[in-house]
């Protein structure tokens, strides 16, 4: 599938409603709205958030990143929607926060997924994320599932 991955505002439209619909998938999922360990996401600590529209302009995907020290960033609030998945949004977005990532000094790009969510564990694994101990705010979380890359 064709897209374009361009950076937006937070808090702008798209944004805004592709995050509510990964929220109300998770919570679905999870089957309560109490699974994500620390501190939500938010305008004042993410420094990129990148959208991807489809041929149309339509916005079928997110991801953004949080710094986490002077060389590493955590990817957060990445999600493709469900129509789409598998046609290569969630690759673009990924690459593009790699590059994004690059381009900002950091060498370890970290994340966290979940139990839950064994299609994104294996498409992490798949674009050769690292499974590693739970960090920072994960740490003992049973639900959740580390990775990390290290950017060269």
């Amino acid at each position: 599938m064709q897209v374009t991955v361009e950076s937006e505002p937070w808090d702008g439209v798209d944004g805004v409603r592709l995050r509510a619909a990964q929220r109300a998938e998770l919570d679905a999922r999870y089957g309560n709205d109490d699974h994500e360990p620390g501190a939500a996401p938010t305008a004042g600590d993410i420094d990129v958030f990148l959208v991807a529209r489809d041929a149309h302009g339509v916005a079928v995907g997110c991801g953004g990143l949080r710094p986490l020290g002077p060389d590493s960033a955590e990817i957060k609030r990445m999600y493709v929607e469900p129509a789409v998945r598998g046609t290569g949004v969630a690759v673009g977005i990924l690459r593009a926060l790699e590059h994004e990532a690059r381009d900002r000094g950091v060498v370890n790009l970290l994340l966290e997924t979940g139990t839950a969510q064994p299609e994104a564990m294996r498409f992490y694994e798949r674009e050769g994320y690292d499974r590693i101990d739970n960090y920072g705010p994960y740490e003992g979380e049973a639900l959740s599932v580390c990775y990390a890359r290290r950017l060269r």
